[in-house]
């Protein structure tokens, strides 16, 4: 993903009233639309960087699935700039796709201005902000994994003997921000004197500066590091470590090295989309609780080759906590605020 930019709270309400505004004195606002004929939908997915990076990775393979079952068909641009994200969502919109996925934390004005042009074409992106009832047509998701990311910290918290965990993230954003207080919370379940080394590299993409981050983190102590980011766990595998990932399940490239991992599933909120536009009563809402885990949006990858070496009051609490968090009785805290080492 791409540094996304910031508004700050004041401009933020003035950008969604101005675009209210701008909804209501087009007419756009609550319009209804009509139920799609039978057959598959057409949809068009634009990211801003290649579909092989982790996080984008997951709303590609969901489309993927989607065109396989037949419910829709799929096509998608990569790599797209956020000068020239605009362009490619009006040509979609414009070329009768009925539902565009993407990405806006870079370009949320841009984006919203061509939502409210183009009504009848549903859109659902990732978005740090909220829905906006003056653009109907605009729903919103993140990928809110704080259950597994949680999961994921006690087994850590039993892995490590030096009591020492780095972390080293993108940026501290929200969507970042939670998984890594969540991975906190579940670490202490099992050693509550945990200290955490906390960093974020300024990026989305650099392999080699997460690596150099950790291993200054190594160097400092740790002995299990959190990889929020590529190359986190090359660090890890060279100096013989374990690894938690993130995202994706990277154990078939570290078997050695990645003992877990928390797993986003994009398929429950894209299903849903899909269904909402087959129905007609596709509108503004945030999917984002369709990456809870009792809604299947985020599991705990399976321990695979660390099957037997994980301790068994680990893996009992992890078994407690998931069946509480199904069934509701446990509730993972969302913390969006930024982390700090400790």
């Amino acid at each position: 993903m791409t540094e996304r930019n910031r508004l700050t709270p004041f401009s933020r309400r003035r950008f969604l009233a101005t675009s209210a505004m701008g909804a209501l004195a087009t007419g756009l606002v609550g319009l209804p639309r009509a139920a799609r004929a039978d057959g598959p939908l057409r949809v068009a997915g634009i990211y801003t960087v290649p579909v092989e990076q982790q996080w984008v990775s997951r709303i590609h393979v969901a489309a993927l699935a989607a065109q396989e079952r037949g419910d829709i068909t799929y096509t998608y641009s990569e790599n797209t700039s956020n000068t020239d994200y605009s362009r490619v969502m009006r040509e979609y919109a414009e070329g009768g796709y009925d539902l565009i996925i993407g990405e806006i934390f870079g370009v949320e004005a841009e984006a919203r201005e061509v939502a409210a042009e183009y009504p009848d074409t549903a859109l659902l992106m990732g978005s740090s902000f909220k829905e906006d009832p003056a653009l109907p047509n605009l729903a919103v998701f993140d990928n809110y994994i704080q259950d597994a990311a949680y999961l994921s910290g006690i087994i850590a918290g039993a892995m490590t003997k030096t009591g020492n965990i780095g972390m080293v993230g993108g940026f501290p954003i929200p969507e970042v921000n939670r998984l890594k207080h969540a991975f906190m919370a579940g670490a202490r379940e099992m050693n509550p004197d945990i200290r955490f080394q906390v960093s974020f590299i300024g990026s989305w993409f650099d392999p080699p500066k997460a690596k150099e981050t950790a291993y200054a983190m190594i160097e400092n102590g740790a002995d299990i590091l959190y990889a929020e980011r590529f190359g986190v766990s090359d660090a890890a595998k060279e100096k013989g470590l374990l690894a938690i990932g993130n995202v994706i399940d990277t154990q078939s490239d570290y078997p050695d090295t990645v003992v877990a991992s928390a797993i986003w599933h994009f398929e429950p909120t894209l299903d849903k989309a899909i269904a909402e536009v087959k129905a007609g009563t596709f509108t503004a809402a945030d999917y984002g609780v369709y990456s809870f885990m009792k809604e299947g949006g985020c599991s705990l990858a399976p321990l695979g080759t660390f099957e037997g070496k994980v301790p068994q009051a680990a893996l009992d609490l992890v078994a407690a906590r998931t069946a509480a968090i199904m069934d509701g009785s446990y509730v993972v805290e969302i913390n969006d605020e930024e982390p700090k080492s400790s």
